[in-house]
């Protein structure tokens, strides 16, 4: 999460917007990420709750001025794209270094996982549900008036998205494409 955060920030700092820098949230430092809620609570209780079947947790998103950015229409989408762009580019990486380990030591079962983890958290913030990064490039594509009626279904997004979860909706979706994305990398 920590590198998702700050590939957004750093991209909104290359774009013309200093907030998250000015902020102290430019940086790869954990800590400055941790949301209590999202990252410390919400995973202590779905693990609790699904017996460490099942975890879920967000950072605390990074802060944007989209006024500050010099072209923000298209400048949404650049930062949207760039946290699940980070993650798929970590994932890579991992599995490029998974190449000189043995399949079977320690090290390679946990930067596996690592990977995993990226892919899982690259494809998921493509869901086109605000607030998820796949919405900001969705809103960004979409006329202006358009654009403002999407982004009023904010408040209620990850109501929609548990929900989706919940029925099995978005395992349709997600887990074919982590899959699909996991052996393309060999990470499988």
């Amino acid at each position: 999460m920590t590198i998702h955060e700050f590939s957004h920030g750093w991209m909104a700092y290359k774009l013309g917007d200093s907030t998250a820098a000015n902020q102290g949230r430019l940086t790869l430092n954990p800590l400055a990420h941790i949301d209590p809620l999202g990252t410390i609570l919400l995973p202590f209780i779905l693990f609790i709750a699904t017996h460490g079947q099942f975890v879920f947790g967000a950072a605390k998103p990074v802060p944007i001025n989209y006024w500050a950015l010099r072209n923000p229409r298209r400048d949404v989408i650049l930062i949207g794209l760039a946290g699940p762009l980070s993650n798929l580019i970590a994932a890579a990486l991992i599995s490029a270094a998974l190449a000189i380990l043995s399949y079977s030591s320690l090290a390679a079962i946990l930067l596996r996982d690592l990977a995993f983890i990226n892919i899982i958290l690259g494809i998921f913030n493509l869901i086109p549900i605000p607030p998820l990064d796949g919405s900001r490039i969705v809103g960004g594509l979409l006329p202006p008036q358009m654009a403002q009626a999407y982004s009023r279904i904010e408040p209620y997004g990850f109501m929609i998205v548990i929900l989706l979860m919940a029925i099995g909706i978005l395992d349709l979706v997600v887990w074919p494409a982590v899959t699909l994305t996991a052996k393309a990398l060999g990470i499988f």
